[in-house]
């Protein structure tokens, strides 16, 4: 699904990616980890494409077809999804009527009619009994005065809604207490599919508790220095990043 070749990227003329090498599958579930500015967040910038980050090396497929010229919006209209570690308040606008624009931009921008009415408040209720959604959730301002879990879980709805491929979490565990991690997660879980692959980016290994990852990579100075199962992450929580600093000055 996903094949990223010895990717080089930076911001304003600083370069933070330097050879990213990463495939992910159909059905697979990718945790990125390491320290504070090893490029994780940075990595999921650059494959959900926005404009503020300059490719200088490498390329990223999405099912085969390179996206190097791919904006944000179309990448997005082409199944990637990436939940903001910081997601922005929009006074006015509510969460229905946010998502029923994003789905039928995607569905306009693929030749496709509108949703019709009916299919939408359908699925609507669908997914937001799936994610345990109050209905009054739904008519808010999006993320106006959202807890910091609220906002994860709107964006969960959002992923629910849209029907990714790929779908990035970037630190989506940030700032949520034990409640509402247990909450978010459950519905990445119920989410995935055979057909879809979701990349968990994150600092620490208690996400990795209720996502169970398929592969865990650890990023140190731009690079993927170690790739392994789930028990890697466990052992970065009893070992911290030190060990795999010295690793990959070795």
């Amino acid at each position: 699904m996903l094949h990223i070749k010895n990717l080089h990227a930076g911001i304003e003329e600083k370069g933070i990616l330097k050879g990213i090498n990463l495939e992910v599958k159909a059905g697979e579930v990718h945790a990125i980890m390491g320290p504070n500015g090893s490029g994780k967040s940075t990595l999921s910038a650059v494959i959900a494409g926005k404009e503020e980050y300059e490719v200088t090396e490498g390329e990223i497929f999405l099912n085969g077809e390179n996206i190097e010229e791919l904006g944000a919006e179309e990448r997005a209209h082409e199944g990637v999804f990436l939940s903001f570690q910081y997601p922005v308040e929009i006074p006015g606008v509510t969460v229905t009527n946010f998502i029923k624009t994003a789905i039928n931009e995607t569905r306009k921008a693929k030749g496709l009619e509108e949703m019709s009415a009916s299919e939408m408040l359908k699925k609507i209720r669908e997914k937001a009994e799936l994610l345990e959604i109050d209905r009054k959730f739904l008519s808010r301002s999006l993320n106006e005065g959202f807890s910091g879990g609220e906002k994860k879980r709107n964006e969960i709805f959002q992923m629910a809604m849209l029907e990714p491929k790929l779908a990035i979490l970037d630190e989506t565990d940030s700032g949520l207490d034990i409640d509402a991690l247990r909450i978010v997660s459950n519905g990445v879980n119920k989410l995935r599919s055979k057909d879809n692959a979701v990349i968990v980016i994150t600092h620490y290994q208690r996400l990795l508790e209720y996502i169970v990852p398929d592969y865990v990579h650890v990023l140190h100075d731009g690079k993927i220095v170690k790739s392994g199962t789930k028990e890697l992450a466990l052992e970065l929580e009893e070992k911290g990043y030190d060990w795999i600093k010295q690793e990959a000055t070795i």
